[in-house]
């Protein structure tokens, strides 16, 4: 039986000092293991949402994750942004993990490289702990983020677009490596973005949300892994989120 993880109730953001409203009475149940993939157009409140569940803004209503309240970023919640610029440039990749981990209080410092080469060698970049973030591409520095969050014991990892500005190429390998290291590393991942071929071969679950900062739809996605645009269900299910979405 799957572990509720995440419970959104009755989330309202509105745009500071005004009514208006960006997030309108959302409820949200993710469990354990979940990848949820959110689709809706520009503006309607998708990047917010998950702003609110990594703890950067206030909101009115409750976030909990694993019962406990969202009130601050913690270590229990890693975002991963699309302009690859979370790691601290003058540290080397290693010491970027190692220094979280000091910082969340494992005082061992033999023990936090070692649980720092640990996660590297899941997403396959022990080799480069030595580097600086300069010398990685924008997809690796991604795939250390999402190592870093897993050292620190991440229950949920936050992604707002974070192969947008990547080549097709290189973003279907991103893709690929990423639900191998779900399936692998068995974590939950609510993932953003506008492509419904993505949200399609990422998630086994898919919210589309209106412009008016409400859940339209919000779906389970049977397709069988790997996903490609012959498999059994893909046009149907796509012309439906295009539907949704226009």
């Amino acid at each position: 039986m799957s572990n509720e993880v995440l419970k959104i109730n009755n989330l309202v953001k509105k745009y500071d000092n005004s009514d208006r409203v960006i997030l309108n009475n959302l409820d949200l149940t993710i469990n354990d293991e979940d990848f949820l993939c959110i689709l809706g157009p520009s503006g309607c409140g998708k990047s917010t949402l998950i702003r609110c569940i990594a703890g950067f803004e206030d909101y009115e209503g409750s976030i909990k994750v694993d019962g406990q309240p969202v009130v601050k970023p913690g270590p229990d919640r890693i975002m991963v942004f699309q302009d690859f610029n979370q790691l601290f440039p003058w540290k080397t990749v290693l010491k970027n993990i190692t220094y979280a981990l000091k910082v969340n209080g494992m005082k061992d410092k033999a023990e936090r490289e070692q649980k720092a080469k640990k996660y590297l060698e899941k997403v396959n970049l022990v080799q480069y702990a030595n580097y600086y973030p300069h010398q990685l591409s924008g997809g690796m520095k991604q795939r250390v983020a999402i190592a870093k969050g897993m050292a620190l014991g991440s229950k949920i990892i936050l992604m707002d677009e974070p192969f947008a500005a990547l080549d097709a190429m290189t973003r279907k390998q991103l893709q690929s490596e990423l639900l191998k290291l779900k399936q692998k590393e068995k974590i939950t991942v609510i993932f953003i973005t506008h492509n419904i071929q993505e949200a399609i071969s990422l998630g086994n679950r898919i919210m589309v949300m209106s412009k008016e900062g409400t859940i339209k739809e919000h779906l389970y996605n049977t397709i069988e892994k790997p996903v490609t645009p012959a498999s059994e269900g893909y046009a149907k299910l796509w012309e439906h989120l295009n539907n949704q979405l226009t």
